[in-house]
């Protein structure tokens, strides 16, 4: 898979965990709790999710309240209120960063701005992710610390809700997107010059090259056979007498 199809899917990948995160910030699903009285037709389940609470009748009515009060919430309720909003956050600029940086768009001139940029933002993706997943398996925790608590009453134990598995296959759609993200295309160091030129034309090297050497007219034809003694035969010179200088 090249560069290209790398980016594409992290980056649907990283979507699909995006839209899962907010659905499970949305929807009250985040504890179950079922109630049957003596008679069925006052059996009832109680939805109790991030911003409303939902009570649906066996009848099919449902009437759901606001929590307009954040102390109406249990603890770790009130502190995945912040975990998801910051997830949401953090995961829709990751995912705006990966699409300015990837390889198809003309918005940065060099591949290796491009990879950092994509970098970025799969890091930021991996974060969203890890911000969903401890809300996610914090609230499941107590849950299921409470539901097995022998003195907690039954009509009062709650269950996992559907919010609960949005978010943790949500992290890990966000966490798989942003690892592909991060991996796909690391940057390349400039080889030549300053960072945006061009580097410089290499040639192959193909050993020397001998040409023909020209050399001046000579009136004489050239012998092969030649010796370096010189032609003319200089004599040793004569003896001088003192008297000539007398």
């Amino acid at each position: 898979m090249g560069r290209i199809g790398k980016e594409v899917a992290g980056q649907v990948l990283s979507f699909i965990g995006f839209i899962g995160v907010a659905v499970t910030t949305g929807i009250p699903m985040w504890r179950v709790t079922s109630f049957v009285g003596a008679n069925i037709v006052t059996g009832q389940v109680i939805w109790d999710g991030l911003w409303m609470n939902c009570v649906m009748q066996s009848t099919g009515q449902m009437q759901c309240n606001l929590n307009e009060s954040l102390q109406s919430l249990a603890r770790d309720l009130q502190a995945s209120r912040a975990l998801v909003i910051i997830s949401l956050i953090f995961g829709f600029i990751g995912i705006l960063i990966t699409f300015v940086g990837a390889k198809c768009t003309s918005s940065l001139k060099t591949d290796s701005s491009k990879a950092k940029v994509v970098i970025i933002g799969g890091c930021l993706i991996m974060v969203s992710a890890l911000l969903v997943v401890i809300p996610v398996s914090w609230s499941a925790a107590i849950t299921i610390t409470d539901f097995q608590n022998p003195l907690t009453i039954g009509s009062q134990r709650r269950e996992l809700g559907a919010a609960i598995y949005i978010g943790w296959g949500a992290s890990a759609f966000l966490l798989i997107g942003g690892i592909i993200l991060t991996t796909s295309c690391p940057p390349q160091k400039d080889v030549y010059g300053y960072p945006g030129y061009q580097p410089a034309p290499t040639y192959p090297y193909g050993g020397p090259v001998y040409g023909p050497v020209y050399a001046p007219s000579s009136s004489q034809p050239y012998t092969g056979t030649g010796t370096y003694l010189p032609s003319k035969p200089y004599a040793a010179p004569t003896g001088y007498s003192a008297r000539q200088y007398l």
